[in-house]
């Protein structure tokens, strides 16, 4: 069963990120979903269970 992520999340990834950042904002759901690094603001396209591996946790909702 599909994690339920929303527009706006904020979630901690098992991996930083190359600038050091794990925290990541969702901006678009669908069967790809689009993340967008907190520190730096660079944009990531994942499928949808690729992410839902990399998620360590979900921090705000």
């Amino acid at each position: 069963m599909p994690m339920n992520l929303n527009l706006g999340d904020i979630v901690e990834l098992k991996k930083q990120h190359a600038c050091g950042c794990k925290q990541f904002e969702i901006i678009r759901v669908g069967m790809d979903i689009k993340i967008k690094c907190t520190n730096c603001k660079r944009l990531i396209m994942l499928d949808r269970p690729t992410l839902e591996k990399r998620i360590k946790k979900i921090i705000t909702e």
